[in-house]
């Protein structure tokens, strides 16, 4: 029997050493076990900030051919050959070393005819570089029943099984679809359910890494990266929302937004090169009657499109009361802002990034340059804290304009002249590193540097959106899902996208409404709006050179159907903000798949085309052209249609009509919802009533109250209401007072409102 490793504990650290390697588990919680092994690198995590160990009860077992070590919710176990093993409380598998060897797919290809296929532009699979020394791979058992979620917003379907997938963030605007492998943002996490087994499973490595789930062999499943630590989390919990509760303790949660960045967001590619024209769109809105909240600027409002500068001449020489006079109206401005700074001698962007040594450099010690919309351009050295709060504090170039919120664009790093070369010298937490490692958390730390900027220069919930991002990029950035097109497919993946960025921690996610590429038709345009109207992030954005798809660009009956979809929108948006503020404590997305709550149903396990908004309202949109009915899927539990009311039981499939006009909506019986009011955007102004509706004739809700703007709910100022109705019986209390009260709540039962005021000399309502 070959001999067990030797092994030291040190506090919540155990060392396994035998004559090849040294492997170390660290215990973070009783559900949070960390595997490394240092291969040279250095440099904190991008992802984990904060010490996130607490204090754990574990024991080391030696058993006659392995080492197993035991938490209250895992146990791993080591043997001879350091494979990792781990299985959950009642010894069911979780994630185990496979013990085979690799059976890449090029297996029997020559070396000519591998040239061959690769010079006529297709991929050979299993070409990892594994004559490279950095390089490194984990492989892992794959049972016959066993999902796999996460990695944000890859291509593809909610289950990743038999797939590959690439973490190297790149911007590439053709029309993605399943067979792509990389896409803007890289999140090595994934969710995975073996055998009705939850677990979680965390790499965090910024170098360029491989996912194949099963394509190469159906036994196992591998990642593998190019360089860097072997650094994993093995993650557990009793159910898939446990996972998704400990990975984002564990990387960060979405923060609660300004409540305004719920409501609507129109923009194009082309509106910013001109306040006509941006006031235009603003007028055309107020005409229509449609409720929104946000114009956003693209890269036309900027002189010649330098960073942290405007084109006055286009906004009649004073941008500031342009943007000021909007907000007036209740219309916020959004403006974009790229990483590449034009080379421009006198430009003082330039001027001062050179003067302070804040871009990155080639390895003989000259700037970088390469080409994007300015042409000729340098990017600043993110990795440096210096750089961070120089590029913050430019932000308040826009904050002092009144720009209420800034999107980061281009930032994977993308450029037009090739892509940066791996080994440009860029830092690491202040230390001299390369692209090759810095490139994946580029996007993340310009949305930290914008964060951090904003909050200091505003006092307010920074609302900054990137497209590039890494795991933890949350804590700072709403994102979108890139570049994507006005096409069928593109509709048909924004549901398992934005399902899966909700559970790999990206609650406040959203896509491009109707496409940002290519051209739109009215009916692609209505079920859009209709499938997206309950993502966090609502933005109907076009590129310049596209059809039109502004809501009246196609006339009737497109446009009483959009408006139709936003008013219900800002409706719900009062329940969208709970689900935030209940977010920010649990990590739990508001769009999220049917498997995250009925975990225990096989026939949720594969649903692409429906998904939960929270645990109270099931969504079934159209995502195919011509289709005026529908098969839905009801989980278990009873269900109440949202439109007509009539009530179904669960665990069966129905047959719903679905007209052009008509999105398939189902509350779970027992639900208490709040109900806005019909406005037309979100005030600044705390409202004085609300509204809740029951579902059934029973239920509880917990509904949160605070400015909506800044940070003071985190000292208190905040309400927290319970509204409970038992048969007919509706009373409401204030769990928590901090924040001036609702004077007035109804409470709609069976269509009969039951009206409650606020008596201030009690403290309740009557």
């Amino acid at each position: 029997m070959p001999k067990l490793p030797t092994y030291q504990t040190d506090h919540q650290t155990i060392t396994f050493n035998n004559s090849n390697r040294q492997i170390q588990l660290t215990i973070i919680t009783p559900e949070i076990i960390r595997v490394s092994e240092n291969r040279g690198d250095h440099g904190a995590s991008y992802a984990i900030e904060g010490d996130k160990e607490t204090t754990t009860t574990y024991t080391v077992k030696q058993q006659p051919d392995h080492y197993e070590i035991t938490t209250t919710a895992l146990t791993i176990k080591v043997d001879a050959a350091m494979h990792i093993d781990a299985y959950d409380a009642n010894s069911n598998p979780l994630v185990t070393d496979y013990r085979g060897s690799r059976t890449p797919l090029d297996r029997g290809i020559d070396e000519e005819h591998k040239k061959f296929v690769q010079e006529e532009g297709h991929n050979v699979p299993g070409a990892d570089d594994q004559n490279n020394p950095d390089y490194f791979q984990v492989v892992k058992d794959l049972a016959p029943d066993e999902q796999i979620y996460g990695l944000g917003d890859k291509t593809g379907y909610l289950n990743k099984r038999g797939y590959e997938y690439d973490d190297w963030n790149t911007d590439n605007p053709a029309p993605h679809l399943e067979n792509f492998t990389r896409l803007y943002k890289s999140i090595p996490v994934i969710i995975g359910l073996k055998a009705g087994h939850p677990y979680g499973l965390f790499f965090d490595n910024p170098y360029r890494s491989h996912f194949d789930f099963g394509k190469e062999n159906p036994n196992y499943y591998f990642y593998s990266a190019e360089a860097g630590n072997l650094n994993y989390y093995l993650i557990g919990g009793k159910t898939l929302k446990d996972i998704v509760t400990n990975y984002t303790y564990l990387t960060g949660r979405t923060p609660l937004p300004q409540k305004w960045t719920l409501g609507y967001q129109q923009s194009r590619w082309g509106y910013s090169a001109s306040q006509k024209m941006v006031q235009d769109i603003v007028d055309s809105m107020h005409k229509y009657d449609l409720p929104f909240d946000v114009i956003h600027l693209d890269i036309d409002y900027m002189r010649g499109y330098r960073v942290f500068t405007w084109n006055d001449e286009a906004y009649q020489g004073n941008p500031q009361k342009f943007v000021t006079d909007l907000k007036a109206t209740g219309t916020k401005i959004v403006a974009i802002i790229d990483p590449g700074v034009k080379k421009d001698p006198g430009y003082n962007i330039y001027d001062q990034g050179i003067k302070n040594d804040y871009f990155v450099k080639d390895p003989a010690g000259n700037v970088y340059v390469n080409q994007v919309w300015p042409g000729d351009a340098v990017f600043p050295d993110f990795g440096r804290r210096a750089v961070q709060k120089w590029w913050g504090k430019n932000d308040q170039f826009l904050t002092d304009m009144g720009v209420a919120g800034i999107w980061n664009d281009m930032n994977e790093p993308a450029s037009f002249q090739g892509e940066i070369p791996q080994d440009i010298v860029f830092s690491d937490h202040d230390q001299p590193s390369t692209h090759k490692k810095m490139h994946n958390v580029y996007g993340h730390n310009m949305a930290k540097a914008t964060y951090d900027g904003v909050k200091r220069a505003t006092g307010r919930r920074p609302f900054v959106i990137t497209r590039a991002a890494y795991s933890g990029t949350q804590k700072y950035s709403t994102v979108w899902t890139g570049d994507n097109h006005s096409i069928w497919p593109h509709l048909q993946l924004l549901i398992p996208q934005l399902c899966n960025l909700g559970i790999s921690g990206f609650t406040f996610a959203g896509t491009d409404i109707a496409g940002l590429g290519s051209d739109a038709t009215p009916e692609l345009l209505t079920r859009w709006i209709e499938a997206a109207i309950f993502s966090p992030l609502l933005r109907n954005h076009s590129a310049m050179g596209t059809r039109a798809q502004e809501p009246w660009a196609f006339g009737e009956p497109t446009l009483s159907i959009y408006r139709k979809f936003l008013k219900l929108r800002y409706r719900f948006i009062p329940y969208l903000y709970d689900l935030f503020a209940k977010e920010s404590k649990n990590g739990l997305p508001l769009m999220r798949p049917l498997v995250l709550n009925y975990e225990d149903d096989p026939r949720v396990r594969n649903i692409n085309d429906q998904y939960l908004v929270g645990d109270a309202i099931l969504v079934a949109p159209i995502v195919q052209p011509s289709q005026t009915k529908r098969l839905v899927y009801l989980p278990a539990g009873k269900w109440i249609d949202f439109w007509n009311h009539r009530e179904y039981d669960g665990q069966q499939d129905i047959v719903v009509d679905a007209p052009l006009d008509k999105l398939p909506m189902f509350i779970k019986q027992g639900t208490i919802l709040p109900w806005g009011a019909e406005v037309d955007h979100i005030s600044e102004t705390p409202d004085s009533t609300m509204a809740f509706n029951v579902y059934g004739d029973s239920g509880s809700y917990h509904h949160y109250q605070d400015n909506g703007l800044d940070f003071k709910y985190q000292h208190g100022e905040f309400n927290d209401y319970l509204v409970n109705v038992d048969h007919g019986q509706v009373s409401v209390e204030l769990v928590h007072h901090g924040f001036q009260p609702y004077r007035e709540i109804t409470v709609n039962l069976n269509n009969q409102p039951v009206t409650l005021t606020y008596n201030s000399t009690t403290e309740h309502y009557e």
